[in-house]
This record gives structure tokens, sequence and C-alpha cells, in this order.
């Protein structure tokens, strides 16, 4: 088994395929069941957020992965296979590392991946696809992401999403506090656009939810309003930005509703920011004349600013990565070792019994215990180097070269 990092992300995959092979949280549990019921995978963590879908396992065939997640997605492979990259060994616990510590974001340095990473954790281990390995592996990544964020300035000046969508909206607006918003979702982005676009005092906040509860639960903390999803269509026309994240699996804003709401706000411009993978909006919305529609990729090319600012921190960063990697691969490559050291110690202890119980039975009919000794010490030794003598006898070359200086490396390291 090897341990493999494969997926998809913002690098190399545009939004209109990242949607398609996304994972709701609802559909996790049963993926990772699936996925190592149906593969030669022995561990196995899902993580799929809007800008990546990753899967973290232990396999034996990584191909089979690769097949097994546009199947589950329907998804034709040869339209994925471009996009996919696929991470052995060392690269994957980089790659791990790299994710967990913000450097493989979108914004450069944010920290709610990390939230991200360990929700996929705790995904896994209910569904009880989490193993040694990958237990490891994270728990390793969450640690080199706070020496990281302890000892590196990687999340200085950086522009969240959030804030990239405010500005945004300062653009096409002369004054946020003059408008009114509408808030689709009540998730962890949502609250976060909430708290940049509420600072400026927004004439008007609304939040929209599958659950009232949740929606009401925002609008308390923001001052503003709650509804259910259920009446956006009924309401879109009354505000100038739309901000949304759901996890609904088809779009909640249609080009027919919003062709509506344009005529009744007499064709006054809207500002509709789509955080949600797959989207909330239809494409088709983007092409009407007063809609000036940003997805997570429009807002990425605009978080990019200030990158040159935090590139010393990001070489600082990948130091810290590397050196975790190296201790990791040390750890790995000590546990592929273990079923060796078993049977090596199973023979031994097999070679021990075998000699004991000899001298047993010769103290048993009454000879010298020191002869009996002397015969065990003989004994145990002979059996013990008759293999390694037996191999350098028969080698020839560099063979016996080689095997000499292993032997020597074993059996004389401490005396020298």
């Amino acid at each position: 088994m090897e341990l493999v990092a494969l997926g998809i992300n913002h690098h190399t995959a545009p939004l209109s395929l990242r949607e398609q092979v996304a994972f709701s949280a609802d559909r996790l549990p049963t993926a990772l069941t699936d996925l190592v019921e149906h593969t030669p995978v022995r561990e196995a963590a899902i993580v799929s957020t809007c800008n990546r879908t990753e899967i973290y396992c232990a396999t034996s065939d990584a191909a089979q992965i690769g097949q097994w997640l546009a199947s589950i997605n329907q998804v034709d492979p040869a339209k994925l296979e471009p996009h996919l990259y696929t991470l052995p060994r060392d690269k994957a616990v980089a790659h791990a590392f790299r994710v967990a510590s913000g450097l493989e974001s979108m914004v450069l340095g944010e920290p709610q991946i990390l939230g991200q990473l360990k929700q996929a954790v705790r995904t896994a281990e209910h569904a009880g696809t989490l193993g040694t390995v990958l237990h490891k592996l994270f728990q390793r990544s969450f640690s080199i992401a706070k020496e990281v964020r302890s000892h590196t300035d990687i999340g200085a000046n950086s522009v969240s999403m959030a804030a990239a969508a405010v500005r945004v909206a300062e653009r096409i607006f002369p004054s946020v506090s003059e408008q009114s918003i509408l808030f689709i979702g009540a998730g962890e982005m949502i609250e976060l656009c909430a708290a940049h676009f509420c600072a400026r005092t927004p004439r008007r906040a609304v939040f929209a939810n599958r659950t009232l509860d949740r929606a009401y639960a925002l609008a308390q903390k923001f001052s503003g309003e709650a509804i259910v999803l259920q009446e956006i269509a009924e309401v879109i026309a009354q505000h100038d930005i739309v901000v949304s994240c759901t996890a609904s699996p088809l779009p909640l804003i249609g080009k027919g509703l919003m062709e509506r709401a344009l005529r009744a706000r007499r064709h006054r411009p809207v500002l509709i920011v789509d955080l949600a993978v797959p989207r909330d909006v239809e494409q088709e919305v983007g092409r009407l004349g007063d809609v000036f529609l940003y997805t997570v990729d429009d807002l990425g090319k605009i978080v990019k600013e200030g990158l040159d600012l935090r590139q010393a921190a990001v070489a600082e960063a990948e130091t810290i990565v590397t050196r975790g990697v190296k201790d990791f691969m040390r750890w790995l490559s000590a546990r592929d070792g273990v079923p060796t050291i078993r049977a090596f110690r199973s023979q031994a202890e097999s070679l021990r019994k075998q000699e004991l119980d000899k001298a047993l039975r010769a103290l048993a009919r009454g000879d010298d215990p020191a002869t009996v000794v002397e015969a065990l010490s003989l004994g145990l030794t002979n059996k013990f180097l008759h293999g390694p003598t037996h191999a350098l006898h028969d080698a020839d070359g560099d063979e016996r070269e080689r095997l000499a200086g292993m032997l020597s490396r074993l059996y004389f390291a401490e005396r020298r």
C-alpha cells in the first residue's frame, strides 16, 4: 500500500469542472465507504471545498481512484484526467502540509482551510476510513500549519474572499452603506462576508437559509432580518448586493428569476457574489446587462494582490514544510520495516525456544548444569549466525561486498 494524494484544485481545473466533482457534507460518508469497498484502498479521507476536491488514501492502485472519482460524480474520465494530479508518498505528504498551511489556497495563508481539513478528518473517522497512516499524516499537518502560522507572516497583508467581495462592491457602488444586501446561506463563508459587509453599515441586511433558526441567529448577530430560501424569488429585487454560498447541488438563482428582478428594479445594477461550488447562480445570469456576477475564481484574481509582500514568509513556510516532510517520511519508512522486524523477532524466538527446550531436557536428565548452559549458548550462537554466514558464503562479487558491509554495520556498529 502506498500513500497517495489525488484530486483537482483551482490551479489545475476551472470552476465548471470543480463543481462537478465536489462532495457535499452529507454525501461524504457514503462516498468514503464506497471508495474503500470498491477500490483497492485501505484508508481514505476526502477534502472537498470551493477550491479543491482531494482524496488522501493508502492504496495499491492509484489509477483506480481517479476512475472512481469520475464514476461516482458521473463525469467523463477523459474530461477529468487532464486536470487530475496524483502525488505519491513524500509528494503527498508535502502537499498535505502545504494545504494545511494555506500555501495552496487561492487566498495565500488563509486560515479557513485548516478548519475544513479538520472536518474532513472527523468525517473520515466517523466513516471508519481513517487509519493509522492518515491519522498521523493529518495530525502532523495540523502541527505544521500551527508552526507556519506562529513563526512566519504568511497571513500578513492577506485579502480574504470576504474582503475581496467588499472591495468589488465598493468599485461598483458609491457606498456600501446605501445598499441593501441579501445573504444566502448560513455557513462560515457567509458569516465572514456578513462581518465584512456589515462593518460598512449597509442600509439593510437580510439572511436567507433553508432553516430559519440559523438565518435568525445571523440576523441577530448582524442586526438584520431572516427569511427562508423559498422567499428569495419574492425579495431578490429589493437587494442591490447578493452574496450566496450554500451546499445546494442545483442553482438557486436562474436567468429567468434575475430578468424578472431586473424589470422590477427598473434595471438598476445588481452585484452577485457566488462563492458556492457547485455554483448557486446560473452562468447565464452574468450575461445580463445590469448584473455584475463574481465567482470564487473571479475573486481569486483580486486576492492575489499583495502576494509580493508575503514571498519572504512563503520561503520560511516552505522550509518548515520540507523539514516536516523529512520527519514524516522517516516515521513512514520505519513503519514499512515493521513486518520484517516482526518476522525476524518471530524466527529468533522460535530458535530460542528450540535451544531452551533442549537445555531443559538435559537438566531433567541430570546433566551437568555448566555443560548444559555452555551447550545452550553455543546452540543459540550457531543458529543465529547460520543464516548470515550461509548468505555471505554463497554470494560473490559485488553482492558479497554489499552483504559484508551490511553485516559489519549490523554486528560491529556498537564497537565502532
